[in-house]
């Protein structure tokens, strides 16, 4: 599992039957520490009704395929939580409600 900041989404008329009617949203994996981008943006379907700008959890693999929307699926990423707030060591690293999209001045 690790976190990501939604940055877009991904249309496609022509796909995998199982899949219509999912979204599938861009995701920038991100430091939880920093909030900094960390690695390459990936698709990930979002069964959690994620949105633009959100900082959320996904999960990876075999995983991605464990959700209520997602069981049995052909899908490698998935949007399974989207964060609220993020404390670590008693430090408030990200506050989803401070206004500032990613909750950091």
């Amino acid at each position: 599992m690790y976190a990501a900041k939604i940055v877009g989404s991904a249309v496609c008329t022509c796909k995998e039957q199982r899949l219509i009617g999912l979204k599938l949203l861009v995701v920038q994996p991100i430091s939880l520490l920093t909030l900094h981008d960390e690695g390459r943006p990936v698709v990930a379907v979002d069964a959690v009704g994620a949105g633009e700008s959100e900082v959320v959890l996904v999960v990876a693999g075999s995983s991605a395929r464990q959700t209520e929307v997602t069981t049995n699926m052909p899908v490698d990423a998935t949007i399974m939580a989207v964060v609220d707030h993020i404390d670590i060591c008693g430090k408030k690293i990200f506050e989803k409600y401070e206004g500032n999209g990613m909750g950091r001045e």
